[in-house]
């Protein structure tokens, strides 16, 4: 039986952030930013976000799939997908309803957050009926849902042991190239931590992917807000790493036992996208605030590392 933690007044603030980026991506979703038939399932209808937020997670959203995409075409159907600090994600079911699911599907995240994900897909049909395995079997045990090809894993990511264990336990492994997903998860850990799982990841998958999105820059006045918003929120993040550039991300990767890695701010990665995108999303909705949504751009990156040849060359534009 797993230890029963005392959780901290910092960890419970981590968690809510979890109940904020999916009411986010909910509002969006309904205003057609994107398509996710599955979100309405996590968080119930909720009042309408700034539209720099709204096209902020757009893009967050669409940078991640383009990623995602590149990954399966150069490794197929028969590979594993990692997502640490997996919140409320639908991930897995939007890639159940393509050509693209994948072989085994771990989720990560704190016990709490994970043990309500776990109550909502039992209690709706709809998703219960997509992890399921041919003869309809799911299997709970000590809080941690288990299906063929689908794990959902109640961990400390701060905990090096507990993180192996549990993955041991899903069955992840070398056998088969991992893309490791952490968006706005490693901000929260300190340093040697976020360093330690990261290490660890490249070493136990030789053909990996690894997308980061999380702040950067926030050695200005601007980034100065965002961290002081976040602290009287009771979240402490490692505010010293965040305050370089994308490039200097894509180093700290590097060091840390990946072939290769490389960084944008989102603002690259919203003029990546072709015009008829961006034209469509503008559409959505008027955007007064040019400027703020600019500085929020500016202010948070997507960065890629990679392991083994198959993987080298992905790109933004790629």
């Amino acid at each position: 039986m797993e230890n029963i933690k005392s959780w901290t007044a910092e960890d419970e603030a981590i968690i809510a952030t979890n109940t904020d980026a999916t009411e986010c991506k909910r509002c969006a979703v309904e205003l057609g930013y994107w398509k996710d038939d599955y979100i309405s399932y996590f968080v119930r209808h909720v009042d309408r976000k700034a539209p720099e937020i709204n096209r902020g997670y757009y893009a967050r959203v669409r940078a991640m799939e383009i990623f995602i995409h590149q990954f399966l075409e150069r490794c197929g159907t028969k590979c594993q997908i990692i997502n640490l600090g997996c919140g409320f994600d639908t991930l897995y079911w939007r890639l159940k309803d393509t050509t693209q699911a994948v072989g085994n599907f771990i989720e990560l995240d704190f016990p709490a957050v994970t043990s309500k994900k776990c109550h909502i897909i039992k209690r709706n049909k709809q998703l219960l009926q997509k992890i399921a395995n041919e003869d309809g079997e799911v299997m709970i045990r000590e809080g941690d849902l288990h299906s063929d090809g689908y794990h959902l894993l109640g961990c400390d990511l701060r905990c090096l042991a507990e993180v192996r264990r549990k993955l041991a336990a899903a069955g992840a492994g070398p056998h088969a190239p991992a893309l490791v997903l952490a968006e706005c998860v490693l901000v929260y850990l300190r340093p040697d931590a976020a360093d330690a799982l990261l290490r660890h990841l490249a070493a136990a998958f030789p053909r990996c992917a690894l997308l980061v999105y999380e702040q950067c820059n926030l050695g200005d006045k601007f980034g100065e807000v965002m961290v002081r918003n976040l602290s009287a929120r009771g979240c402490v993040v490692a505010g010293a790493r965040l305050a370089g550039s994308p490039a200097a991300q894509a180093e700290r990767l590097a060091a840390l036992g990946f072939d290769a890695a490389r960084a944008w701010d989102m603002e690259a990665v919203w003029r990546s996208f072709p015009e008829e995108d961006r034209a469509r999303v503008e559409a959505l909705e008027m955007l007064d605030e040019r400027e703020l949504l600019l500085q929020l751009n500016s202010h948070y990156a997507l960065c890629v590392a990679t392991r083994g040849d198959i993987f080298a060359d992905m790109d933004l534009n790629a």
